[in-house]
């Protein structure tokens, strides 16, 4: 089966377990049609570029699927029917990459102090 990867923006005024809700809910309708979800990431609220729908923040996730297009078709029809979901974005990926993604890594190194080969400020 083919593999994607789906980043989801769902509404600001989501709590966290419910955006996170989300994430099984969307899950589940992959596993029901042949699919499964290899990977899950919550990224939290971030702020948005630009608004959508008169919303300035977002929960952002990130889904990495197994699935065949049929079940991804219907995960994606139900994401843009969803009144919580604001914006799917959806890629055909050759394999998934290992370990956490890039968002995540970030998160990491902040958490962490480190800020890598940064000069000093004067």
């Amino acid at each position: 089966m083919p593999f994607y990867e789906h980043v989801m923006i769902a509404r600001q005024d989501l709590s966290n377990t419910q955006a996170e809700g989300l994430i099984e809910h969307f899950g589940a309708v992959l596993s029901d049609n042949g699919g499964k979800l290899v990977e899950q990431e919550y990224w939290g609220v971030k702020t948005m570029a630009y608004k959508i729908n008169k919303n300035r923040k977002g929960h952002y996730a990130f889904l990495k699927t197994d699935a065949p297009a049929s079940a991804v078709q219907e995960m994606e029809r139900l994401m843009r029917l969803h009144d919580d979901v604001m914006r799917v974005l959806t890629i055909k990926v050759e394999e998934h990459a290992e370990g956490p993604s890039v968002q995540m890594q970030k998160r990491d190194e902040r958490d962490r102090g480190d800020r890598g080969d940064r000069r000093e400020r004067r």
